[in-house]
């Protein structure tokens, strides 16, 4: 329609993206005036601007007179189709409102309600769990305390066993107390260290009766097993029972060389059972039972140092030379014994630790609790290590007491002989198992690892370290 009506109007300038109405008005401007006029007329272009915007007006008008029919038509069908789709739109949005409540009211309430109903079965879960947990520390206590009574020397029927069932009365000579009351404070531990929801022992630390049990009962036994147990292995004496050849006296010795062993197998497996396990160890294979270890080497240690001031003692008086002698070689017998029953142990049971395995001989005769023991001294038996660490302590003493000269200087220089076979025997005898020890290992597994050997060498070395410096 705009293409039929002629028009003076350059519609193509003000369409152009780049017009610029201070340009447009600046050309309007120059054409309507001259250049050398002073007074600019400016009526003249607003006069043509206002005609120029009339005649739009107009032309606006004349195409909104002719398309007035069908721009009418057409804002009816648009408005039409908008109600219509308006009202579909309206259908849709109240299905899924509709369906959105369905969905609150048969799915989400009913999902609170389970989510409600869950999360007060796993509280309760977790109540009946700590209730059984209680329940089992306070049986534990109860067994606990029988099995204390029975190390104290009180003990009686009714005192529980490794499993927290009820055992017969105990026998008078039942040395095994120990090591069930080690199981127990085991039993105590795994529970405490609970760390997982999973774990039985969880939450314990929040219940007030089992703090007041840990405080009162738990930690108190265990520093008393552990003490028990260390004082057991300290005291530890084999040769104690040899004497005598009378069949009523190897009898005797028999039985008191049992039950030392028994004693000394239950202080052992408690050390061994109570001693701490890191969080990276899972395999007996690799732990250390430090415990077990640090008594066992104070058992040697105490073992050296006695035997030093003894002989010490004894080599400013030699009439008691022999005495002491018999004395040092019975210690290194005791040691000897050791060996023999710590060759024959292998690791007893432990509820934190894995067992693997192992096919190879050699490594089956290496798992005992005598190869930790070795290795942390490291020697590759306790007798020779107990006559190296004394000669090696003896050289330092002995030439001491040469330096300060006098009459048991001259003493031992004139009994320079004597000194050496007694020393030579002393190292001899003791490096051999006491016969009590013979036979109360007779036929149990893993003693014939333990024989006599050559121990001239260990003779050689305590011989020198007392006449090495006589004849000089």
């Amino acid at each position: 329609m705009a293409e039929t009506d002629p028009s003076y109007i350059d519609y193509e300038t003000f369409l152009d993206p780049d017009f610029s109405p201070a340009s447009f008005a600046n050309s309007l401007v120059q054409s309507t005036n001259n250049a050398t006029d002073t007074p600019l007329d400016l009526s003249t272009p607003l006069s043509r601007v206002l005609f120029d915007l009339q005649e739009i007006d107009t032309h606006i008008h004349t195409l909104t007179t002719r398309s007035a029919l069908p721009l009418l038509t057409n804002t009816r069908d648009q408005t039409e189709s908008a109600e219509r789709i308006l009202k579909e739109t309206e259908k849709q949005v109240t299905a899924v409102t509709q369906g959105y409540e369905r969905l609150e009211r048969e799915v989400l309430r009913k999902w609170e309600a389970a989510d409600e109903a869950r999360v007060a079965a796993e509280k309760s879960l977790a109540t009946v769990r700590l209730t059984r947990a209680v329940g089992r520390c306070l049986a534990l206590g109860r067994q606990l305390e029988s099995q204390l009574a029975e190390i104290s020397g009180r003990g009686g029927a009714g005192a529980g066993g490794e499993d927290g069932r009820a055992s017969p009365a105990v026998a008078k000579d039942d040395f095994r107390a120990l090591e069930r009351a080690a199981y127990t404070i085991l039993n105590f531990r795994r529970m405490f260290s609970a760390t997982d929801e999973a774990d039985e022992g969880y939450g314990l630390d929040r219940v007030k009766i089992i703090r007041t049990l840990r405080g009162d009962l738990v930690i108190p036994a265990e520093n008393m097993v552990k003490a028990r147990a260390q004082q057991t292995v300290n005291r530890f004496s084999m040769s104690a029972a040899t004497g005598g050849t009378a069949p009523q006296a190897q009898s005797s010795n028999y039985k008191q060389a049992r039950d030392a062993r028994a004693r000394l197998v239950s202080a052992i497996t408690a050390l061994y059972i109570l001693s701490p396990v890191p969080r990276n160890v899972s395999s007996v294979s690799d732990y250390q039972p430090e415990l077990l270890l640090s008594g066992l080497q104070a058992y040697m240690q105490t073992a050296i140092t006695s035997s030093l001031a003894a002989i010490v003692r004894a080599l400013t008086m030699l009439p008691t030379l022999e005495r002491t002698l018999s004395e040092v070689s019975a210690k290194c017998q005791d040691i000897v014994a050791l060996e023999s029953v710590l060759n024959s142990l292998r690791p007893p049971s432990h509820p934190l630790l894995s067992t693997t395995p192992t096919a190879d001989s050699e490594s089956q005769s290496k798992s005992n609790l005598l190869q930790p023991l070795l290795n942390s001294l490291d020697t590759s038996s306790l007798p020779s290590y107990f006559w190296r660490s004394l000669a090696s302590s003896l050289t330092a003493r002995v030439q001491e007491l040469l330096n300060r000269g006098g009459l048991s200087t001259r003493s031992l220089k004139s009994n320079r002989d004597r000194l050496k076979a007694e020393i030579r025997d002393c190292v001899l005898r003791g490096s051999q198992l006491p016969a009590a020890n013979v036979l109360a290992d007779k036929g149990r597994p893993g003693t014939d690892a333990i024989t006599a050997g050559n121990w001239e060498r260990e003779a050689a070395v305590m011989v020198g370290s007392v006449v090495g410096f006589l004849g000089r």
